[in-house]
């Protein structure tokens, strides 16, 4: 495929997908976020990168957030939520993670491409992403032109941007406040 049939086909695969994420359950997202005290943000690979992503994006709009793993990340507590992005929703460091705050009686909620996992059956508010998932041994979703995981980061990463949007309006910050809390030792 030549460069413009690709991002095409990468639009499409996008499209396609994103299309079938129920809005109901980005909705309940957003409120799992609002009610939280704290937010801990946990991911692994390029899912987690996309997370870290929005864990800083959080940051922007002034909520208390940290990313599971990071050395200054205190300890969750029962007012707290645990966002768990997850394609498969079977790595046994997330699992650990979720173990942690059920235990604790924190939140749990995930970003999954797998809805029959334990990470998703462990959180109470779950967003669905139907994109293939190269670890479960066969595709979860249509075939996609982009590679392993991808399909399912790249909805992840503009799904989060979503729901940015969405909390944006919620909690009435403007830009220039999301701009002030923008890093300054860069």
């Amino acid at each position: 495929m030549q460069t413009p049939e690709l991002f095409e086909a990468i639009l499409a695969d996008l499209s396609r997908t994103l299309r079938q994420v129920d809005p109901a359950q980005l909705a309940h997202l957003q409120t799992a976020i609002l009610r939280a005290d704290r937010i801990f943000i946990a991911g692994k690979g390029r899912t987690g990168l996309q997370m870290k992503a929005f864990a800083m994006r959080l940051m922007h709009l002034g909520l208390t957030v940290y990313v599971v793993d990071d050395v200054t990340t205190p300890s969750i507590a029962a007012a707290d939520l645990l966002l768990v992005g997850s394609s498969s929703g079977h790595s046994a460091s997330l699992l650990r993670h979720v173990a942690t705050a059920q235990a604790i009686g924190a939140s749990i909620s995930t970003v999954t491409g797998n809805l029959e996992s334990p990470i998703a059956a462990a959180a109470t508010t779950r967003v669905h992403i139907p994109a293939s998932n190269f670890k479960a041994g066969a595709n979860r979703g249509e075939d996609s032109v982009l590679v392993m995981g991808s399909l399912f980061e790249h909805c992840l990463g503009l799904l989060c941007d979503l729901l940015i949007i969405r909390l944006k309006h919620a909690l009435q910050v403007d830009e220039s406040a999301m701009n002030a809390r923008h890093a300054n030792l860069e």
